[in-house]
């Protein structure tokens, strides 16, 4: 496994981890009564998982030059083990998602009260920002997977389209540099075809899936739906993105054959 490998692999697993944790910013922002403030704080670290996305791409693209000018044609065992530190990540996040609830509550409070991000950082690398990190570490209550229920209330049009979305988001680069293999020929054209799958994702995801949570954001904020409820939601849409996370698995390659074919004939 090459150095390039290992850091693509490190990233993602950032990437979904940080993703992961981002269902947990919406209860907060309910806990507090600061939503604003609270997806404030947290696009710091969307700042990180950005940055990071951007190194993926340019890190596999020199990996698959390196093995084409070898004569391989083949890698897909690396790809496959990219997915699977997006499945580990998801569910080391969704384990994470009650620790970082109570952190990020803490942040926010903290923020409100001085309005200095400088003294918000410092005072988290601190000695007491450590040690209420640790008090604070907990593991989700067993009652929020008990009360998952596959019945007619489920969500299923909204969960159905996470896993999709979520699958399609996971496979978009990959796939789009995998092609490059599939077809060297054109590999450059092929490599830059993410966004022809992406697309599709970002906009189930904007268009469907972000705003039917921001409604149940208001709606537990005005008292028309109860928090429990809303948690429910996010352990749903938590076990929609692993699932999506494994279908990606079953979409890869398929999606790497269809980018090959349109990077030759666009």
């Amino acid at each position: 496994m090459t150095t390039q490998v290992v850091i693509v692999l490190i990233l993602t697993f950032v990437i979904n981890l940080i993703t992961t944790l981002s269902y947990s910013v919406r209860i907060v922002g309910i806990r507090t009564g600061r939503i604003a403030i609270s997806f404030a704080l947290f696009n710091i670290l969307v700042l990180v998982s950005r940055t990071a996305n951007g190194f993926q791409a340019p890190l596999l693209a020199k990996t698959v030059e390196t093995d084409i000018k070898l004569g391989i044609f083949d890698n897909s065992a690396t790809f496959r083990l990219i997915i699977l530190s997006c499945s580990v990540a998801t569910v080391l996040g969704a384990f994470f998602i009650p620790t970082f609830q109570r952190v990020l509550s803490r942040a926010v409070v903290n923020f409100s009260t001085h309005k200095s991000m400088g003294r918000l950082i410092l005072h988290g690398f601190s000695k007491t920002g450590i040690l209420y990190f640790k008090d604070n570490m907990t593991v989700p209550v067993k009652e929020n997977i008990y009360s998952i229920r596959f019945d007619n209330e489920f969500p299923w049009k909204i969960f159905i389209l996470n896993v999709v979305a979520v699958s399609i988001l996971t496979i978009g680069v990959l796939s789009a540099v995998y092609a490059s293999y599939l077809n060297p020929d054109y590999r450059t054209t092929a490599s830059n075809l993410s966004a022809f799958i992406n697309g599709f994702a970002t906009i189930l995801m904007f268009a469907f899936i972000d705003p039917h949570l921001s409604a149940m954001t208001d709606d537990v904020t005005l008292g028309k739906c109860s928090e429990a409820t809303f948690r429910k939601y996010i352990v749903y849409m938590t076990i929609a993105r692993f699932a999506g996370t494994v279908l990606a698995q079953l979409l890869f390659l398929p999606s790497a054959q269809l980018l090959a074919w349109t990077a030759t004939h666009i």
